[in-house]
């Protein structure tokens, strides 16, 4: 009995030995990786933010022509609306005429806050939801030019006091020129 107790304890300490010698011939099997492999460069850049040119301020801006109003000079623009029932804000991108954000009294979610849809609450009220929808979006800074005669009016300062607390700033960088 103390023979087979012994060949048996031999048996597994020679398993437990090649199990470690294989394991450790597949750790030793694995290069180890060098600071030069992890510092290296990819030679081919592919920029993946669309908006980053425009963001350092790099990216052309569309002239358009001098005699135009409102100017085309501009890479976001926000179009600020009153009619006799409802509010409507809207930012439009230079390279499209389609709005790529808006906010209006018409929506429920707006509408049901308001105990007045064209009241300086309201054009307060757009302001802000359109202000958080702009930072969520990540655009923040636009052009905002005012018709002159409606500007001091006192729901469009409110407007521009929400967008402003929102953290939108209403004018964009000059275009910065490379030198070639």
């Amino acid at each position: 009995m103390a023979l087979s107790q012994v060949s048996r304890s031999v048996r597994l300490l020679l398993g437990q030995i090649q199990r470690f010698i294989k394991a450790d011939q597949t750790n030793s099997s694995q290069p180890e990786p060098s600071a030069d492999e992890n510092e290296a460069v990819n030679p081919t850049f592919v920029n993946r933010n669309p908006r980053n040119l425009e963001q350092m301020a790099l990216a052309v801006k569309d002239r358009g022509w001098k005699t135009t109003w409102p100017h085309r000079e501009f890479y976001h623009r926000l179009m600020f609306s009153r009619s006799q029932h409802h509010v409507t804000a809207q930012v439009f991108s230079s390279c499209s005429p389609i709005p790529v954000l808006s906010c209006s009294t018409k929506e429920w979610a707006v509408k049901k806050e308001l105990a007045s849809t064209n009241c300086v609450a309201a054009c307060q009220a757009v302001g802000e939801v359109l202000a958080q929808r702009c930072q969520q979006a990540g655009i923040t800074r636009m052009v905002y030019r005012a018709i002159p005669w409606t500007y001091r009016s006192d729901s469009v300062q409110s407007f521009r006091a929400a967008m402003k607390a929102g953290g939108i700033i209403l004018s964009e960088p000059r275009r910065k020129y490379v030198g070639s």
